[in-house]
This record gives C-alpha cells, structure tokens and sequence, in this order.
C-alpha cells in the first residue's frame, strides 16, 4: 500500500510503503520536477533519480543515478540535472538523518 506526498515546490515526491497489512516498509522517493496540477489531475515529470530509505533507518540507497547518467537530460536541461542532483541529496541527508516526519505532517 502506498501513500503518496507531493509538492509544488519541492523537487521530489515521496511515497510511504506498507504492507496490506499496514506495516511500515520504508519509504521511495522520486526526483521531479515540482507538481503541478492541470484540470484535475497532478502532473509529475519524473527525473530518473530515486532514493530508498527503510522503515528502520537502516538502508537508505540511491537508486538510476545510471539511468540519470544515460538520460541526457545534463545536456538538455542543465538547470533541471542540477536541481535533480541536489534533490537527490537533500532526501539523502533527510533519509540518513531520521527520516522524512517532518515533510509528512500534516
């Protein structure tokens, strides 16, 4: 079961993973652009970039920093490759650091 979070100004997404019986798993974070919503529906634009953190802290990964590499997106959107790096490691250093509790509340 997933329980998804997006922003408008932020440049990922966060999904809290649990089991179908509602045990926390982790959480999986994509890099993106910030949301935006047309009509009624939210529009993602996905970046390569993800990022795994454990429900106990214990294994937080970096995940496609191959698939990143291969995009081409460095080259064809320099603005967009850096805020996607940096968006990679804002979640790391929030992932490594506890958690993500404070960007959930709500």
């Amino acid at each position: 079961m997933f329980t998804e979070h997006y922003w408008r100004g932020r440049w990922f997404a966060i999904k809290e993973v649990r089991t179908a019986g509602g045990q926390l798993k982790g959480w999986y974070c994509d890099v993106t652009r910030p949301t935006r919503v047309a009509g009624d529906a939210l529009v993602v634009d996905y970046l390569y970039l993800d990022l795994w953190r454990s429900a106990d802290g214990g294994t937080v990964l970096r995940l496609d920093e191959d698939e990143f590499a291969e995009s081409g997106l460095t080259e064809r959107d320099p603005h967009a490759a850096g805020r996607a790096r940096a968006a990679l490691d804002e979640l790391e250093q929030l992932a490594r650091a506890g958690g993500f509790d404070a960007l959930l509340a709500f």
